[in-house]
């Protein structure tokens, strides 16, 4: 797979869907307090600076990578788009995230974290299909 097949554009796009999208899931008239409760954490959060640059690593990875598996299936669609997106997280990232919160006895955070997830993968589908 050659990365520059990839349409950047839609990267970006999608990147930039990400973070709005978290922004309105975990807001406190949301989901945040819901969630901040199923991980056991109490009072307000402390966040810092390394958890922003994290997370927009991550959320950088996973567009790429996004992009990376429909290009290579040369999705064309919107729908075909989609249907990747959906499979993406469901293979990879619901299972994967499942686990974990079995372990740490948190199935109802599991439950707020992959909807967002499967939410941003349909839509990174959607639109990487989409845009080429």
């Amino acid at each position: 797979m050659a990365f520059g097949m990839i349409n950047w554009w839609a990267v970006l796009v999608c990147i930039i869907f990400a973070f709005i999208s978290g922004a309105v899931w975990y807001t406190p008239k949301t989901f945040f307090p819901a969630w901040w409760a199923a991980i056991g954490k109490e009072g307000d959060p402390e966040g810092s600076g390394i958890t922003w640059v994290l997370l927009t690593i991550s959320t950088v990875v996973q567009v790429i990578f996004t992009a990376a598996v429909v290009t290579s299936l040369n999705v064309q669609t919107a729908g075909a788009g989609l249907l990747t997106g959906f499979f993406i997280w469901l293979g990879f990232v619901a299972t994967s995230g499942l686990t974990n919160k079995l372990f740490a006895g948190q199935l109802k955070a599991w439950l707020i974290e992959t909807t967002n997830h499967l939410i941003n993968f349909l839509v990174f589908g959607l639109i990487i299909g989409a845009w080429h």
